[in-house]
């Protein structure tokens, strides 16, 4: 199999040059964003990452040895307590393979 693409990864109207990523958020709303000119950072993070997770799982992953990354549920959601207030927490983790060399410092350019 191949790499994930660039459009299956990020989005129909994703694209890049050699200094931007860009990324719509129309190809972000079937995740759940309300696209607006005011975003949130963490929003926008969120989605995307969210978007990663529909398309970078696990399964994929273990079919398609070009795959590297996956994004896969973590923990059950747990209660915490900041400020004294109490808050649902959910938790996604990003798991990145390469092969065994005895480097284990995550570096972009490996995958």
């Amino acid at each position: 199999m191949a790499e994930p693409t660039l459009i299956q990864v990020f989005g129909f109207n994703a694209t890049q040059d050699a200094t931007t990523l860009t990324i719509s958020k129309a190809d972000l709303v079937a995740v759940g964003l309300t696209a607006s000119a005011n975003n949130t950072a963490e929003s926008l993070l969120l989605a995307i990452i969210l978007k990663f997770k529909a398309v970078l799982t696990d399964t994929a992953r273990d079919t398609n040895v070009d795959q590297s990354v996956a994004v896969v549920e973590g923990f059950s959601p747990s209660i915490a307590t900041r400020n004294n207030t109490i808050y649902l927490r959910n938790t996604i983790s990003v798991e990145v393979d390469k092969m065994l060399t005895g480097a284990d410092v995550i570096d972009p350019d490996d995958y």
